[in-house]
C-alpha cells in the first residue's frame, strides 16, 4: 500500500475493536466530542483477540487500521486494550511511515495510565483485564513511565468477557466468576486503593464489581478518560483535527453478523443502531 492510494480528502474517526467492547469507548467519546463523524469497526468474526498471539493481533489491527485508512479515516483509535498492548507500537513504527506519515492511532492504554496515579493514595493498584492485556505487561509498564512508585497487582479474569457476550453477566450466576478474581486480586494485594477495568466490556459488569470491591477503592473505567484525551489531543493537533469531518454521523460495521452485531450493541450503547458487514482480511 502506498501513500498516494489513501484519500486526502477529510474524513471520520475510525475506533476499532475486536468485538463490542470498543462500543463502551465510543460511546464516551460520542458524549464528549459529539460533533464529528465516526466509523466503528468490529473484527467479531475473529474475536477474541485476548488468547491470540503478538504477531497475529499485530496481522489483525494492522488489516483494520489499514481498512479505516481506506475507508477515509486520517485518525484511527484502538478501543481495544488487547490490539493497544499488543499492536499499537508495531503499526505506529513499522506501517504508518509506509502507508502515510500524516495519519495517526492512537490506543487505549496510555490515558488511562495516566489518570491512575491521581486515584491512589496508597500507591498500590490493581489491573483487572483479559489473559492477552495481561499476560503483555503493557500496562505496569506504561503505568512505571508516568508513576515509578506506584506497585502493581494484575488479575486475568478469562470467563468476563464470554458471560458478557454470551448475556449472561446480569444473572446471578455470573457472581461467582466476579467475586472469584476480585478476592484473588486483592488476596494477593490488599492495600490496592484503585482498580483498573482494563478491558472494554468490563463497565456492563460494574455493579457486580462494586459489590465485591471496597467502597474505599476508586474503580478506574477507561471510556470517559480515554475521551477527554482525545479531546485534548484534537486541541493540541490541529493539523489532525482539520482531517476530521463534522457532522455527528456514525457508521457501523462489522467482520460477522450485522444482525447479531447490532441486537448485542444495544446492551453496550442502550441504543438500537444498524450495522453493515466488512471485510479487512488482506
Amino acid at each position: 500500500m502506498n501513500k498516494q492510494t489513501l484519500s486526502a480528502s477529510p474524513g471520520p474517526i475510525g475506533i476499532f475493536d475486536s468485538g463490542f467492547g470498543g462500543l463502551t469507548i465510543y460511546r464516551d467519546i460520542k458524549n464528549v466530542l459529539p460533533q464529528y463523524d465516526y466509523i466503528y469497526l468490529g473484527d467479531n468474526a475473529r474475536a477474541p483477540y485476548g488468547s491470540r498471539s503478538f504477531d497475529v493481533v499485530y496481522e489483525f489491527t494492522r488489516q483494520a487500521t489499514l481498512k479505516l485508512f481506506q475507508m477515509g479515516c486520517h485518525l484511527v483509535i484502538l478501543a481495544c486494550n488487547t490490539a493497544s498492548a499488543k499492536a499499537l507500537r508495531s503499526v505506529q513504527q513499522i506501517d504508518l511511515p509506509y502507508w502515510d506519515e500524516h495519519r495517526r492511532v492512537l490506543g487505549i492504554i496510555r490515558p488511562t495510565a495516566e489518570i491512575a496515579g491521581m486515584l491512589t493514595t496508597s500507591r498500590h493498584i490493581g489491573i483487572l483485564g483479559t489473559e492477552g492485556t495481561i499476560s503483555s505487561g503493557s500496562y505496569p509498564l506504561e503505568i512505571k513511565k508516568i508513576h515509578p512508585d506506584i506497585l502493581i497487582a494484575s488479575q486475568a479474569c478469562p470467563m468476563w468477557v464470554p458471560l458478557i457476550e454470551s448475556g449472561e453477566y446480569a444473572n446471578n450466576g455470573a457472581d461467582y466468576f466476579v467475586e472469584k478474581y476480585i478476592q484473588q486480586l486483592f488476596t494477593c494485594a490488599p492495600l490496592i486503593d484503585a482498580v483498573i477495568l482494563a478491558c472494554t466490556h468490563y463497565p456492563l459488569l460494574i455493579n457486580k464489581i462494586k459489590q465485591y470491591i471496597p467502597d474505599s477503592v476508586a474503580l478506574i473505567s477507561q471510556g470517559k478518560y480515554v475521551a477527554n484525551s482525545l479531546k485534548n489531543y484534537m486541541k493540541r493537533h490541529p493539523e489532525i483535527e482539520k482531517n476530521c469531518t463534522q457532522n455527528g454521523t456514525t457508521a457501523f460495521f462489522t467482520t460477522e453478523s450485522p444482525e447479531k452485531f447490532s441486537g448485542m450493541s444495544s446492551a453496550f450503547l442502550d441504543a438500537t443502531i444498524t450495522a453493515k458487514h466488512i471485510t479487512i482480511a488482506n
